[in-house]
Order: structure tokens, then sequence, then C-alpha cells
């Protein structure tokens, strides 16, 4: 555990936090793509298709940063986090093309956890696995409303570093862990199919279920009411803001995921003080 004044250790923290809140969004914008060509190969494999060759190296490494716009390099100074968005006011140095706000705010937002955690935490080896699963849930609630995808890679290993959290840190609570991970699969797939039999539509996708049961796994059983009461309030709030706020988005799906991943950041990060409300509530 580093044992460093706050004055020093709060802005280590968001610095470290801003850098990889810029290598989420690598991860963020590439994954899906990398995720839709493995599908594409396996799906042609299947089929006995001849491979598609020429197509060039594609991953989380290469190639190096482009303008989604010309697809001209962009230089290293550019890359700086907040600085370089700031810097050419979110347009391309060779064309001027708008680049994303998406960018900044992610991290902006990895830098905020970062300080969060450490503030919580400090900097310490419990502190270093919430904040991995903090930026975990950032970067799922962000594909998700990029693609609506919450993908296995990601939800996966949430689900199992959550128990290897418990089983390290708080092993009283790793049965507690083991059912909240099998109660929060449970329930979303329950309301999956119960809202399918009443309207034939599917209201969710799995990957819901996945990030649910990985909370689950997180927080513990006892949490999965709160969750889901926060998730659905804040969706409901967005959901009817959005809607009312943009027309032409009126009866679109909209990802739950992201709210999921809201409520996910609450519980992580001030979970104890909200259920001693949410429990004081119940006595009452």
């Amino acid at each position: 555990m580093l044992d460093l004044p706050p004055s020093l250790l709060w802005p280590l923290a968001a610095f470290v936090g801003l850098c990889l809140g810029s290598f989420l969004n690598v991860v963020i914008t590439r994954l899906p793509v990398m995720l839709m060509r493995g599908w594409r190969a396996e799906a042609r494999e299947a089929l006995e298709l001849a491979d598609e060759h020429g197509s060039p190296t594609f991953n989380l490494v290469t190639p190096r940063s482009l303008c989604p716009a010309c697809e001209s390099p962009i230089a290293w100074h550019d890359n700086i986090p907040l600085l370089g968005w700031v810097k050419r006011r979110g347009r391309c140095a060779s064309c001027q093309g708008r680049i994303s706000p998406q960018y900044p705010l992610v991290e902006l937002a990895g830098g905020v956890l970062a300080v969060c955690v450490v503030a919580l935490y400090g900097a310490s080896p419990q502190g270093l696995f919430v904040f991995g699963a903090c930026l975990a849930l950032l970067a799922m609630a962000v594909i998700d409303l990029r693609t609506q995808l919450l993908p296995d890679i990601l939800t996966l290993p949430l689900l199992w570093a959550g128990l290897a959290y418990q089983l390290l840190f708080q092993p009283l609570l790793l049965p507690s862990a083991v059912i909240g991970a099998m109660a929060g699969y449970l329930a979303l797939w329950s309301f999956y199919w119960l809202f399918k039999l009443f309207t034939g539509k599917e209201g969710m996708g799995y990957g819901d279920f996945k990030l649910l049961a990985a909370l689950g796994a997180w927080m513990g059983w006892q949490y999965l009411p709160l969750l889901l009461i926060l998730s659905a309030g804040v969706g409901a709030i967005v959901g009817i803001a959005t809607q009312l706020a943009i027309p032409r988005l009126r009866g679109a799906p909209m990802p739950f995921g992201p709210f999921l991943a809201m409520a996910g950041w609450i519980a992580l990060l001030a979970g104890e003080p909200l259920m001693a409300v949410y429990g004081g509530l119940f006595l009452l």
C-alpha cells in the first residue's frame, strides 16, 4: 500500500485514471469490431467458405489511433487525455472532422472514479480490485450504449473477479456472493421470459443477466433489490427525459446495461450508507 499524503495521492490517482480512461476508449471502439470479425470468421468456417485474405491486423494495439473521419494518424500530443481533445477543440488536426466527446468524457470518468476509489479505500489491493470493477463497468456501459452489446469477455471476468474479491478480502461473505451471482442471473432471466411470454418481445439481452450476476458476486444477494431499484429508476428517468427531448427516439430500444453499470458504481462506492437507508425504509 502506498503511504502518500492526499495532496500527492489524489492527483496521482486522477492522472492514472485519466490514462486508463484513454485506454478504455480504445477498448470501447475496437473490441466490438474485433468480436464481429471473429464471429464472421467462425461463420465462414462453419459454412466452409473461403477465408477472407488481405484484412489488415486489427486489435487493441494495431493500428495506431486514427481519425474516424479521414483515418489520418493522431499525433501523440493530441492523444494526451483531456488536453489533446481540448487543444484541438474536438476536431481532427488533418481534416477538421468532429471527434466525439465520448473520448474526453470517458477519460474524465476514469479520473473521477480513481479519485473516489482512493478516497474510500486508499492505495490498497482492495481499492485496486474495486477500481478495476469500476473501469470494467464504464467500458461495458459505453459499449452497450453504442452497440447494444455486453461482451462475455468483459461480463464473465467481472463475475469471477467479484468472487475472488470476496474470497481474498471478505471470505465470510463468499456464500452471499455466490448466491448473489446465481440470483442476479435468475432474476433478469425470469423477467426476460415473463416479458416475452406476455408481449412476444425481448425486453433485454442475455448480457444484462450476466452483468447483474457479476454485480451480485461483488455485492452479495442482499444488494440485488437495491441494484434493480436504482437501475430501473435511473433508466426510467433518463428514458422519459430522452424521449421528451428527442421525439425521433420515441419507441426506440434502449439498452439496460448502462443503468446497471450506474447502479453498480453507486453500490460499490456508496453501498453501505444506501443499504442503511434502504433497510430503514422497510423497518418504518
